[in-house]
């Protein structure tokens, strides 16, 4: 266990296909989201175990209030080797010097298509423009690194790997795109629409002359791969080459449940045990405790399947809110 997803809000300001397609959710109850200060022993313990690297997700971590000041109590934190965050950009502009300042190191911001139309019909936002504005302040503030998620969908914006590829050449920024999975919130997803890393990298090398693999991947969940021109750029292939053999990624809802797959069906509350009588020790306890005895082989499992389909129904999901990968941070 080296990297801990924290998620700060269950909340988000854009409606993208493979993660809130639906028209209406049921959210955490806010009295039930984890203080700054729990958030921050969370991670203190979690340190303690072992944890090296942590990300700051949402649904929209932005949208939780001040949040400068949360990554300003994290950074702090003795042993902790790097703080990330992931966001889809739209509230990035404004905020992204202060998190700078505040200690926030690496930056991953989610970007779908560079088609202005395209892109307000899969997010339900207008917003591609304060995305784009976004990206530049945050190249100004002077993050250790930013890099580009793209979700790539077959009949969606599979015509732009090679627009997104020299978008982030021409903005420095390494690009990394994610095979469509079916995890819960993806209730729309099918097979059919699931752009397989090979066919990703068999367009990039046609078009750039070659592609280089790197060595090294080691637990990160993207391979990285090297064009002709030098420019670096990954693809995590969860759907069709799953890594679960290699995952060492926890995951705290803002809720404070914890959940050691992006599939898991079970979480382990760890708010309750941080507010009882047993505080901050029950709750390394129970994170070692639930850590040793992790058997999580999810998302090979789903590969074997014969007949693939939506991982959660709508149904289930409006029971269980922590099943939706907007809630766990995915």
């Amino acid at each position: 266990m080296r990297s801990l997803r924290l998620s700060v809000t269950d909340r988000c300001n854009a409606r993208c296909k493979y993660c809130m397609p639906e028209a209406e959710y049921v959210w955490l109850p806010k009295e039930r989201l984890l203080t700054f200060e729990e958030l921050q022993t969370l991670a203190r313990v979690a340190i303690g175990q072992g944890i090296e690297s942590i990300r700051l997700t949402g649904g929209e971590p932005l949208l939780r209030s001040d949040l400068p000041a949360l990554v300003k109590m994290l950074s702090g934190l003795d042993r902790l080797q790097d703080l990330a965050l992931t966001t889809n950009g739209i509230l990035l502009a404004p905020l992204a010097a202060s998190l700078r300042e505040s200690g926030l190191k690496r930056l991953t911001v989610s970007l779908d298509t560079l088609d202005r139309d395209r892109y307000a019909r899969f997010t339900g936002t207008d917003k591609l423009a304060d995305v784009l504005a976004g990206l530049r302040a945050s190249q100004s503030a002077g993050f250790d690194s930013i890099k580009l998620n793209t979700v790539a969908i077959r009949g969606f914006n599979d015509d732009e790997i090679l627009e997104m590829l020299r978008f982030a050449g021409r903005e420095q920024v390494e690009l990394r795109f994610i095979e469509y999975m079916d995890v819960g919130g993806a209730t729309q997803w099918s097979s059919r629409e699931v752009l397989p890393a090979a066919e990703i990298l068999k367009v990039a090398a046609k078009a750039f002359g070659g592609v280089e693999t790197i060595p090294g991947r080691g637990s990160a969940p993207g391979q990285r791969y090297r064009l002709s021109n030098g420019q670096i750029f990954g693809v995590i292939a969860s759907v069709t080459e799953p890594f679960c053999g290699n995952c060492d990624r926890a995951r705290i809802t803002a809720d404070g449940t914890l959940f050691t797959c992006l599939y898991g069906e079970r979480g382990t509350d760890l708010r309750s045990i941080l507010r009882g009588p047993t505080g901050a020790n029950g709750v390394e306890e129970t994170l070692r405790h639930v850590w040793q005895n992790r058997r999580d082989q999810s998302a090979v499992e789903r590969s074997q399947l014969s007949n693939r389909h939506a991982w959660v129904s709508v149904e289930r999901l409006r029971l269980e809110p922590r099943l939706e990968m907007h809630t766990r941070g995915g």
